[in-house]
């Protein structure tokens, strides 16, 4: 019974971690398609958004199976509900590639004009916190998810220029209201991204030291 549930446990990390590639593959292409206002690729990510899903139903499916057949105690349970979370943060990350897909194939049909943010400094941070979360997960890393923490507060200091430049810019342009309110969604989301890639480096605390340290207290 024991040799089954070891394979198992290591089948979901499988899974799990499959997942979390193609969620890093997404949001490259979201942050590939800010830079390039590219309305195709946008609408690729779009198309695609189904297989994250069934692939998070499956993730799910495993573990609450698990949870049924083994009953696990200790470590093992503390896997099994860290899984479930982070897998639902990461189906959650794949949403927002999608919202910031939509929000560039809106902006790829509307005049533009010179206000231009940019967006690099905030993606590239975005996308190095899922990696590390995903990361610390692989190697049980508690140092590399606190750093995660740490950089969550840098992303969310450049959404709030994001949010300062864009409120003047529409107050001296209102006539491109439609173009800048996009802007905004899409700093919106990259937040949101980085947020769910800090609730997977919680998890994965929770997993080693089985300490809950959501709300900023760790």
């Amino acid at each position: 019974m024991a040799k089954h549930f070891q394979r198992e446990l290591e089948k979901i990390k499988e899974v799990i971690l499959s997942l979390g590639a193609m969620v890093e593959n997404r949001v490259r292409m979201a942050v590939e398609a800010i830079d390039n206002t590219d309305a195709r690729l946008a609408a690729k990510i779009i198309k695609m958004d189904y297989e994250i899903d069934e692939m998070e139903v499956e993730v799910e499916e495993e573990c609450l199976k698990a949870l049924a057949l083994y009953q696990p105690v200790a470590v093992d349970l503390r896997f099994l509900i860290a899984v479930i979370k982070i897998n639902n943060d990461l189906e959650r990350i794949g949403d927002q590639a999608v919202n910031i897909a939509q929000r560039v194939m809106i902006i790829a049909k509307q005049d533009r004009y010179s206000f231009i943010f940019d967006y690099s400094a905030m993606a590239e941070k975005a996308q190095a916190m899922l990696k590390q979360s995903l990361d610390s997960l692989v190697n049980m890393d508690i140092d590399q998810a606190i750093r995660v923490l740490h950089l969550d507060d840098e992303v969310d200091a450049i959404q709030k220029k994001a949010y300062d430049q864009i409120k003047v810019a529409m107050a001296e342009h209102p006539t491109h209201l439609g173009y800048l309110i996009n802007l905004l969604l899409i700093s919106r989301h990259l937040e949101r991204l980085a947020d769910h890639a800090t609730n997977i480096a919680e998890e994965v605390i929770y997993l080693i030291e089985g300490e809950i340290v959501r709300h900023g207290n760790f």
